[in-house]
């Protein structure tokens, strides 16, 4: 059976929409991972945002890093695509490497901190902290899990 979606103007939408954003999960080579405590709501999140519309993806992994910590970070590998299913967002999410720069809080970030995985489970949320200790595996192959904006589904 074929299935015609269409987003014509004049028509009603028949595919859903969503946004598209990315996270880079930064380890030391200590252990710790680069965090921060965002400046709108006050949460403890890895780095990341939403990736723009003429940007490779690996660029808006390091764009977001820097721009959110001062630290520049080079991109390792995919470690796990993630579903908001109450806001639509699709995160993809990667372990990353820290190249040069130096901490400091942004417009985004209040504040920055490189954090141990006990202290990520302390500090974040589950659909934030999942996301870092899934980076932090050995394994190769991506976690694909679905959320609600709170916890896992």
């Amino acid at each position: 059976m074929l299935l015609h979606m269409s987003n014509s103007a004049g028509k009603s939408q028949s595919t859903p929409l969503h946004s598209v954003s990315v996270a880079g999960v930064v380890v030391r080579e200590d252990g710790r991972v680069l965090a921060i405590r965002r400046a709108d709501n006050g949460t403890w999140e890895p780095p990341g945002g939403v990736l723009e519309l003429d940007e490779a993806i690996e660029d808006g992994v390091r764009r977001e890093v820097y721009e959110e910590t001062g630290i520049k970070a080079g991109v390792d590998r995919l470690t796990g695509v993630y579903k908001n299913v109450s806001r639509g967002i699709v995160a993809l999410v990667f372990r990353c490497r820290p190249e040069g720069g130096a901490v400091r809080p942004s417009d985004e970030s209040v504040e920055v901190e490189w954090l141990t995985p006990t202290e990520v489970s302390d500090r974040m949320a589950e659909v934030y902290a999942v996301r870092v200790l899934d980076a932090l595996r050995d394994d190769m192959a991506p976690s694909i899990r679905t959320h609600d904006g709170r916890q896992l589904l």
